[in-house]
């Protein structure tokens, strides 16, 4: 948490955060890409960079530490606290980084893959959305229909605190769960279920993966 605006001030200080943000910043590459690969068999080479780079990148990260509240608890110097470095993003994202090269060398590289597939696996899915601007549910619903002659039917909880709201939805057709995902808002929660269940449906049906 020490920014080097803190460490500059106080005699004595250890050093800034910086080389764990180094070391997380690695480790944030290597996971990404490896969730990205596994999750979307069909992407190509320059889907995935793209993908990579909507999720990895200091306003995405700098989201993420604020869901994760880190700004309160960085150790900032008087001029920085007072110009607003707990909300930058610059800041932020780079104390995110900090922390996951923590949980790096303190847990080891498991724990920070879960550390990572928990709080930005969820917005791969949207990413992909995004990227190719695609409305799974509808395209679950006329799945649902030609194979089915059912509806899609959402069911959806919640957990976490007010700040920081995590949606899950779980996608049934005729009775039988099909996909699920999460997501920070219900829309992205139900899109992200809705992605699983068409590429399950697609893949058993022998078709070519919507995604």
């Amino acid at each position: 948490m020490a920014h080097r605006s803190w460490c500059a001030e106080v005699a004595g200080a250890e050093a800034s955060n910086e080389r764990l943000e180094f070391l997380g910043d690695a480790v944030l590459g290597w996971v990404v890409a490896d969730l990205a690969f596994r999750q979307f068999a069909d992407l190509p080479e320059g889907k995935l960079t793209d993908l990579r780079k909507s999720v990895v990148n200091a306003s995405a990260l700098a989201e993420t530490a604020k869901g994760l509240d880190i700004g309160s608890y960085l150790m900032l110097g008087r001029g920085e606290d007072a110009a607003g470095g707990r909300s930058k993003p610059s800041i932020l994202s780079d104390a995110f980084e900090a922390v996951l090269g923590a949980i790096y060398v303190d847990a080891g590289s498991e724990a920070a893959y879960a550390f990572v597939e928990r709080v930005i696996g969820a917005n791969l899915l949207h990413a992909v959305l995004e990227l190719d601007r695609l409305d799974y549910k509808t395209m679950l619903q006329e799945i649902a229909v030609r194979q089915f002659d059912a509806a899609p039917v959402y069911i959806l909880s919640e957990d976490g605190p007010d700040h920081a709201k995590l949606f899950s939805a779980t996608a049934l057709i005729a009775g039988q769960i099909h996909g699920q995902g999460q997501g920070r808002s219900k829309k992205l929660a139900e899109q992200a279920a809705a992605a699983q269940a068409c590429l399950s449906l697609t893949r058993a049906a022998g078709l070519d993966s919507p995604v």
